[in-house]
């Protein structure tokens, strides 16, 4: 087995999710996919062990689960040695939680569950305990990281770990309104040229979704998940439940919509 594979985890699923090989190997495209799982596994492993200290049966969901990559290592390298806990993924795509459904019966994960469900259907679903003590989100594109946000809020999950991707919205709605904040503020020479209002819409996306959290009683840590060189896409963000809201957060949330003419977005940001 190549080294990166850890002691006890399951070889078969490993190649049912195409992460090996059929006779064992990694390349390098799957090599570089374990590691930023790995890394990902290595920030939340302290966090679940922290809700396993005062919670009999852990649930953690993630949220736009896409093939369950995550969902599938984490139950295989945290969960399926513990007596309790329980991974639910949650995705639109119905042949996808047909096919990690199948997966974790193959694997006898009996404590793995999936549901084809829309973001609105996840906050109102019996099939769905009414807490959830943490929700992840890998590489959720464009508004999934936001909805996977709306769910952990709604559940009260002691922590959110999530790693955004593609930010398109906010970018978008900075173009249409380009030539008002041009003469609204020089700021808007930070984003006046295409790629910066992609790059720029993208950090300001996560920079809002972070004073949202904070606005909500999360404690919140930005970092990086692996080196810039294995994914653009590395920014990971991770919340922590205190139950102290900062409504200097949303004070300052509600001026950098204003300022950035984004007030469109305030129901995405700040739903009622």
């Amino acid at each position: 087995m190549p080294p990166e594979i850890k002691p006890n985890q399951s070889v078969a699923l490993l190649k049912a999710l195409h992460i090996l090989t059929r006779d064992g190997k990694l390349n390098q495209d799957s090599r570089r996919k374990l590691k930023q799982v790995y890394h990902l596994v290595n920030f939340i492993e302290p966090l679940l062990h922290d809700v396993m200290l005062n919670e009999t049966n852990p649930i953690l969901v993630d949220h736009g689960a896409g093939k369950s990559y995550l969902g599938f290592i984490l139950y295989d390298l945290l969960m399926k040695q513990q007596q309790a806990g329980q991974v639910i993924g949650i995705e639109t795509r119905a042949d996808l939680v047909d096919k990690s459904k199948a997966l974790a019966e193959e694997c006898a994960f009996s404590r793995m569950d999936f549901h084809h469900l829309s973001v609105a259907d996840s906050m109102i679903s019996n099939a769905i305990p009414s807490q959830v003590h943490m929700v992840t989100a890998l590489h959720a594109c464009n508004t999934a990281t936001d909805d996977a946000i709306q769910f952990g809020l709604k559940k009260h999950a002691q922590y959110m770990v999530l790693v955004p991707c593609c930010q398109a919205e906010v970018a978008e709605v900075m173009r249409q309104h380009k030539a008002e904040s041009l003469s609204k503020t020089p700021l808007s020479e930070l984003w006046r040229h295409p790629i910066h209002t992609r790059e720029f819409g993208s950090h300001i996306t996560n920079v809002l979704r972070c004073l949202q959290l904070e606005a909500h009683g999360y404690q919140v840590t930005v970092t990086e998940l692996v080196g810039w060189e294995h994914s653009m896409k590395n920014e990971l963000i991770i919340a922590k439940r205190t139950n102290q809201p900062k409504r200097a957060s949303q004070q300052r949330l509600l001026e950098i919509l204003d300022q950035l003419n984004l007030n469109a977005l305030q129901h995405r940001f700040l739903p009622t």
